[in-house]
């Protein structure tokens, strides 16, 4: 008796989990236990998502009921794949350049055309090789390290990255930089920096950019930044909101449902996480 009122204790504990402003969807398969970015393509139901380093070099189309429906293999490596976005066209980009020591000098995205995602299981990619201007040493020195990044979107024909911050007091101050969304080597451009608070949980994990293009979202591990009228592509220059999660999780993946509404997911660790959630604005 005294180990079946043990697991129900444990069984309620686990039901009760406070999620806060999040609405679980589904608990993603074991496949997906390490997501760590998530598009919506428009004009389609799937969320394409994938896996960080360590992982398999492929993309997984998966609907809102947590079913896997497609999986494509990239002809490319996952060093470490840490974002994904879409153009216009129905194009992906695989953010790898996961950079948790600052010392890789192999930074890229990488492109997958549209029609081959629809039709293939095995796709080709074009690089997109880029550095930051500003780094000289890999890896600089401990107070110098803010070229990790985790987050990427696309907009007008460049790509927009939002750096991480491996600083000790400076966790929260991302950098906005940007590349052409074209196969080559290029220099990073930097635009403007914004902080969003010190601790660990401050870091930006993941960023997306609404449809008509007028929201971006920033996630870390507690909460949501939106950022609207702003001038350009100086996504800090206008104004700037957080919405608090109220829940705590390894978060790492964002895209947008609507203009209104997020989707959300968080990699399993410590018995904790691997789900699909929703989250409102209004």
């Amino acid at each position: 008796m005294k180990r079946i009122m043990m697991c129900l204790a444990f069984i309620s504990l686990i039901s009760c989990e406070n999620f806060g402003g999040l609405k679980v969807l589904v608990n993603l398969p074991k496949k997906l236990e390490e997501v760590s970015g998530i598009e919506q393509i428009k004009h389609s139901k799937l969320l394409w998502m994938l896996n960080d380093s360590g992982n398999k070099a492929i993309i997984y189309g998966v609907n809102t009921d947590g079913k896997i429906i497609r999986e494509v293999a990239v002809n490319a490596k996952n060093n470490d794949w840490e974002d994904i976005a879409s153009d216009e066209k129905g194009n992906l980009y695989i953010a790898d350049f996961g950079n948790n020591d600052n010392k890789r000098k192999n930074l890229k995205i990488l492109k997958i055309n549209h029609q081959d995602l629809l039709e293939k299981d095995i796709v080709d990619v074009e690089k997109i090789k880029f550095s930051y201007a500003s780094q000289n040493n890999f890896p600089p020195k401990k107070k110098k390290r803010f070229f990790d990044a985790e987050s990427l979107l696309y907009k007008n024909g460049f790509l927009y990255i939002f750096t991480k911050s491996r600083v000790k007091n400076s966790y929260g101050t991302t950098t906005l930089y940007k590349v052409p969304a074209k196969k080559g080597n290029h220099i990073a451009k930097r635009i403007s920096t914004f902080e969003t608070c010190n601790a660990l949980p401050c870091w930006i994990t993941a960023s997306a950019i609404s449809s008509d293009g007028k929201k971006i979202a920033l996630l870390n591990s507690q909460s949501v930044f939106i950022l609207t009228d702003f001038n350009d592509d100086d996504f800090f220059s206008g104004n700037i909101k957080e919405f608090s999660l109220g829940h705590i999780s390894q978060k790492e993946s964002v895209t947008f449902k609507d203009n209104n509404t997020l989707y959300i997911a968080d990699e399993k660790a410590h018995g904790k996480g691997g789900k699909l959630y929703e989250f409102s604005l209004k």
